[in-house]
Formats: structure tokens, C-alpha cells, sequence
């Protein structure tokens, strides 16, 4: 009996030795397995993002993430991608792109932004794509935010995204286009909405306070919205009240708000509008300067171009619409309408009178997108050019277009102010256009080339960055300023958005003519460990996420690449 005892221990035994080989094989198994990485991009050049010297090294990928940085030799990997002599940067961030709505439709959309090595948009400027009531949510298919996110993620974008709620489209929604204060009931709703789209993951609030309704906003009405934000963790980005005559007086109302709700800030797209408001920026650097040192966040950022873009209207002062557009569009064809019009133009300041910024000169107002047979092949020449060319008046040519439908791109900045922002560490960069959708109507160049200008004429041209400065610009600045402290950098554990240039290649070939034209050296897109653009051509991968605040109650949507 003890000898059988002895022969089933030893049998058993036996068997559990099998076992623990067998199981000591299947892990090794999957250990080799787990060594293999997804993508390798080998021998780049990487420039991090934290602004450190660029170094030569390969760069691997694992289930989206960035796994292992060095000399891998090698190591095995589903791809490889030999990117000797090239530079391997992270993911540029577009600041300000405005709309995500546009993947709804065609993914393809985003084609400009990922030539330029963009892959992530921040959406909304004021206007956003949520929250809808109405019509517009029966037309689009969503009324919340949440809804919005959940439907744009579904779908499959080739890019992230990450989305402001926006004032104009809160209080649109509530009190219209009229120029009056909202009630303590119509403030109320409005906060609602807000907390809505901040519990599902939106980054902030956005304002844009030029333009109207917003413009009749007063700053208690922006601090209590942005108040909402600041209580998720948000912050408050802000195409500002005046970017002119009254430039200083702006900023400081962004920092009340900011320091009032709590938040920190975001200034939209930094300029100085107007000649006689050029020397204003190294003032405007300073006022933000100093609440960074008083411990105030507070960022910016630029597109590389002296001409800024707004819609014709823009240039007629705001208390035309405050009886809204169709009111605005009876007045055009009242002619004691336009000769009021017409001299505040001329003459009146306090207000962002884009005409005396460009010098009361109308050669500096490139038009495009000009509705109208009459205009066709037009676009993008200046209003003094095309009332040459028609035989007409410029300031009928004005109101006819102004009626009609056009886009203006004033002539208003100066190329020091640009670089002056551009050397600043709190600056990062937007195209402030967003997915062009392979349009051809006439748009502005910034929308395809902004990314590629800085790094062609101002590092490589100018020398007015390093390489690794306009990176670091572009990427880490910009990804903390949008709350995503796992991207802007090349670094094990963070999201594997990467984008592949020649630096000595790179530029951007946009013009007023032909704004959608694409630049050149931008070779190779990675977003979330997934080629989008090899050799500068898009692949059909959609590897985008809706990238939530941390922290938001509404989870991420699980998608299949």
C-alpha cells in the first residue's frame, strides 16, 4: 500500500513538473510576444518636446503607447520604418481648430492639419459643435455634448480632438442674437449647459468677444460660465474682447476672469492689430509675464502670418447686429445705413475697427471666398485690386460683398510682433482654420501651412527659434495648455503621436491664391501608434480619439482602430 502510495505521489509529481514546464513555456512565449513591439521608428533624429537637444535614437511603439526609446538594434517589430537623417518630433498640436465635425462627414477632412504633422485639433473658438437645440440637433442627430463626443468617436477620425463649450453657442442658444444682459434664470440655463459639456470631458470654456452675440457679453456673464469650467478642472480659452486700440484693457479682463473663476487662461491666436498698436505687444508680453510670475497660468498662442482672417461683416462695428443678421443685411442696402456705417469705419475708435488697422486702405484687405457670379476667380486679391479690375467704387464693392457673402484677411499685424511671440516660452502655435474638408474655395493659407512656416522660416530661414524651441512650442507647451500631459513628448509611457520631417525640406507652400496647397517634408504621421501619412501620403487608418479632460465623468468610448 505504501509502495503505491509512493508510485501516485511520484506520478503526480510528475505531472505537476509537466505542468510548471508547460506553464514556464507559455510565459515565455508570452514574454517574446510582449517583446515585439508594434511599430519601430529606427535611427531618427528625436526632438522630445522638452526643448533638450535633438539625439540620435529609435523610438518603439506597443499598443499606442511609446515603449522603448534608444538603440534597439534588432529588436523584432511588426514594422520598422528607417528614419536615418530625418527628425522624429512628437504629434504637433493645433491650439485652435475649431470644428471636429467635419470627421462626421468626411475623414478625409483632416488632410491639411496631418500633411502639416497635426494630430491633435482643440475644437471650438465661442462657437461649438455642441451643445444643439432645435432644428440644428434634429439636423445633426445630437443635442449634448456627450452626445456629440460619443457620435465624433464612433465614427473614426484619422486625428484626436479635444473640445471647448462655447460661449457664443450658450448663449445663442438662451438669449439669441440680442444685445441685452441675461436674467439670474437665463444665466442659470446657460451655467447648465456648460456643466454639461464639462462633464463630458470637454478642456474649458472658449469665448470669442469680437464678434457678436458674445460681444454684448459682460465680464460677470463670461467669469460665472467660466466659474463652471474652473470647477472641473478646466480652463478658459479666449479669442479676447479687442486685439487693437484696446488690446491691453483685453488681456486684463482675461486675467480677471481667469484669476475670478478660478481657471486658468488661454489667449487665442496673441496679436497686436493696427500700426498705431504694433508697439503694444512687448507691453502685452509684459502684463502676461507678470501674472505668470505672480503665479497666474496664463498662455497664448500665434499663427505664423500678418494677415489675420475674419468674416467681411466683422469689419462693420458690432451694434449693426444687434438686431442680428438679417437686420444687419437690410441696413447694407439703405444708403444713410452705410454712410453711418461707412465713417464709423473711417473715423471711430474704441471698438476692433479693422479698416483703420489696415491703414483705412482697402489693398490691404485680401477677399476670399467671395459669393456671387460676378466675383468668381476673384478671391484672393485685395478689395482695392478687384474694384480696379470691375470698375467699381470700393466701399460699393464693400457693401455689395459684405451682403453677399465674403471672408476678409486684413492686413493688421507685423512680422516683429510675430517673432517677438514666437520667442515666448508660454507661446505655442494654431492654424486657427481647422479641417479644410479638400476644399477649394478660397481659404486662408494658415489652414495648411502654419506649422511647417514656423519651422521653415523661422528657425530654418530666420533662426528666430532652435529646432528644438519650435518644437517644444509646438508640442509639450501646447499639450499642457490642453490638459494632456501624456502627449507633447517623446517619452516611455506616452501616447505614441509622432510626426517624421526633413528639416531641410520642410516648408509651407500655402498662398493667398492657392491656400490649400500642401507643404512639403512632412513624411511620416503616427497617431496613437498608427501610421496616418506615409510618405506624405494618407493611409485609411482612423486611429483618433475624442481626448476627454481627466477627470470627466463621462468614460471614453472603446473604439476598434
Amino acid at each position: 500500500m505504501a509502495h503505491q502510495t509512493r508510485i501516485a505521489s511520484v506520478s503526480f509529481l510528475g505531472r505537476l513538473g509537466e505542468l510548471l514546464a508547460l506553464i514556464t513555456l507559455f510565459a515565455s512565449a508570452a514574454g517574446a510576444a510582449e517583446e515585439r513591439f508594434d511599430l519601430v521608428l529606427r535611427n531618427g533624429r528625436v526632438v522630445d518636446g522638452t526643448g533638450a537637444p535633438w539625439y540620435r535614437a529609435d523610438v518603439a511603439i506597443r499598443h499606442g503607447r511609446i515603449v522603448a526609446i534608444g538603440r534597439l538594434g534588432e529588436a523584432e517589430a511588426t514594422r520598422a520604418i528607417d528614419v536615418s537623417d530625418l527628425y522624429v518630433a512628437p504629434g504637433f498640436l493645433d491650439m485652435m481648430g475649431q470644428t471636429g465635425a467635419a470627421f462626421l462627414k468626411d475623414p478625409r477632412s483632416a488632410d491639411n492639419l496631418l500633411f502639416q504633422g497635426i494630430t491633435t485639433l482643440n475644437a471650438g473658438e465661442g462657437q461649438s459643435d455642441a451643445p444643439l437645440v432645435g432644428n440644428e440637433a434634429e439636423a445633426a442627430g445630437w443635442r449634448t455634448m456627450a452626445q456629440f463626443v460619443e457620435r465624433l468617436e464612433k465614427a473614426g477620425m484619422p486625428m484626436n480632438v479635444v473640445q471647448t463649450v462655447g460661449h457664443t453657442q450658450v448663449r445663442r442658444i438662451v438669449l439669441g442674437d440680442t444685445d441685452r444682459k441675461a436674467s439670474a434664470e437665463e444665466l442659470e440655463r446657460m451655467k447648465a449647459l456648460v456643466e454639461e459639456a464639462m462633464r463630458a470631458g470637454a478642456i474649458g470654456l472658449s469665448t470669442a468677444l469680437i464678434y457678436p452675440p458674445a460681444v454684448y457679453a459682460p465680464t460677470d456673464e463670461i467669469v460665472a460660465l467660466a466659474r463652471v469650467a474652473g470647477k472641473y478642472g478646466g480652463g478658459y480659452y479666449t479669442h479676447m474682447r479687442n486685439e487693437g486700440d484696446r488690446l491691453l484693457e483685453a488681456i486684463d479682463e482675461a486675467l480677471l476672469i481667469g484669476r475670478e473663476a478660478g481657471t486658468p487662461v488661454h489667449i487665442f491666436h496673441l496679436k497686436a492689430a493696427g500700426r498705431a498698436n504694433w508697439p503694444k505687444m512687448d507691453q502685452a508680453i509684459a502684463r502676461i509675464l507678470a501674472a505668470r510670475a505672480s503665479g497666474q497660468q496664463v498662455s497664448a498662442d500665434v499663427y505664423p502670418y500678418v494677415n489675420n482672417g475674419l468674416g467681411i461683416t466683422a469689419l462693420i462695428h458690432p451694434r449693426h447686429s444687434a438686431q442680428g443678421s438679417d437686420a444687419l443685411l437690410r441696413k447694407l442696402t439703405d444708403p444713410d445705413a452705410r454712410a453711418t456705417i461707412r465713417r464709423e469705419m473711417e473715423s471711430e475708435t474704441g471698438w476692433e475697427n479693422w479698416f483703420r488697422h489696415v491703414g483705412s486702405d482697402w489693398e490691404n484687405v485680401v477677399l476670399v471666398q467671395i459669393k456671387g457670379e460676378a466675383y468668381v476667380g476673384k478671391g484672393g486679391r485685395s478689395l482695392g485690386a478687384i474694384a480696379r479690375e470691375t470698375g467699381r467704387d470700393p466701399w460699393d464693392l464693400f457693401f455689395e460683398v459684405a451682403r453677399s457673402g465674403a471672408n476678409a484677411l486684413p492686413q493688421s499685424m507685423s512680422e516683429a510682433n510675430v517673432i517677438k511671440a514666437l520667442r515666448q516660452e508660454f507661446v505655442s502655435v494654431c492654424t486657427d482654420m481647422g479641417p479644410l474638408g479638400g476644399a477649394t474655395a478660397l481659404v486662408h493659407p494658415r489652414g495648411a501651412g502654419a506649422f511647417p512656416r514656423v519651422l521653415a522660416r523661422y528657425v530654418r530661414e530666420l533662426g528666430v527659434l532652435s529646432l528644438e524651441q519650435a518644437v517644444h512650442r509646438m508640442t509639450a507647451v501646447a499639450a499642457n495648455d490642453l490638459l494632456l500631459y501624456d502627449r507633447g513628448r517623446i517619452a516611455p509611457g506616452a501616447a505614441a503621436d509622432l510626426v517624421v520631417f526633413d528639416f531641410d525640406r520642410v516648408r509651407d507652400r500655402a498662398t493667398f491664391a492657392e491656400p490649400t496647397r500642401t507643404p512639403e517634408g512632412i513624411l511620416h504621421v503616427v497617431v496613437n501608434g498608427q501610421v496616418v501619412v506615409e510618405n506624405g501620403r494618407p493611409t485609411t487608418l482612423r486611429p483618433g480619439r475624442v481626448l476627454r479632460r481627466t477627470g470627466s465623468l463621462a468614460p471614453p468610448v472603446s473604439v476598434s482602430p
